[in-house]
């Protein structure tokens, strides 16, 4: 009988599982999306759900209750600034996950986690830059040339 038996144990030990947990939710939170197997996924969808809804009141406290366990203060600002607005209209179920079929080596269900609203990340606005032009390197090297006849001529 399975009375109250609620986590996974994914066949570690508990800090093994703790840290595996930490990394994949550091990961969803900085990229989004994770690919991993689907007991995984299911693990982490439930401690990522709690995470949401503690950092949705935004005291310094839930911060530094967040921090406590993923240790990286750049996860929890993002998570807390960025992708926790984007929840405050909805309850539960912040992830969707989908199925991508089976592992070859171990024939696993892999699964891709992803977050329901996309966060509208600073960094990809920061990527696009303008083009620059090349005309001052062309003249720069026709300069040089042109330089090289007129010596050589001479």
């Amino acid at each position: 009988m399975k009375h109250r038996v609620t986590k996974k144990k994914l066949s570690r030990k508990r800090s093994h599982r703790r840290a595996l947990f930490k990394n994949l939710l550091s990961a969803l939170i900085l990229h989004g999306e994770i690919k991993t197997t689907e007991s995984k996924a299911k693990a982490v969808r439930r401690l990522f759900d709690r995470l949401v809804t503690k950092g949705k009141k935004n005291t310094l406290h839930t911060r530094r209750t967040i921090e406590a366990f993923l240790n990286n203060r750049k996860v929890v600002n993002k998570l807390v600034d960025n992708i926790t607005p984007q929840f405050k209209d909805r309850s539960s179920g912040f992830t969707r996950i989908i199925r991508l079929g089976q592992r070859r080596g171990d024939d696993a269900t892999m699964v891709k986690l992803e977050l329901v609203a996309k966060p509208k990340s600073e960094e990809k606005s920061g990527k696009e830059k303008p083009k620059k032009s090349n005309k001052k390197k062309k003249d720069l090297v026709r300069g040089k040339n042109e330089k090289n006849k007129d010596n050589q001529s001479k």
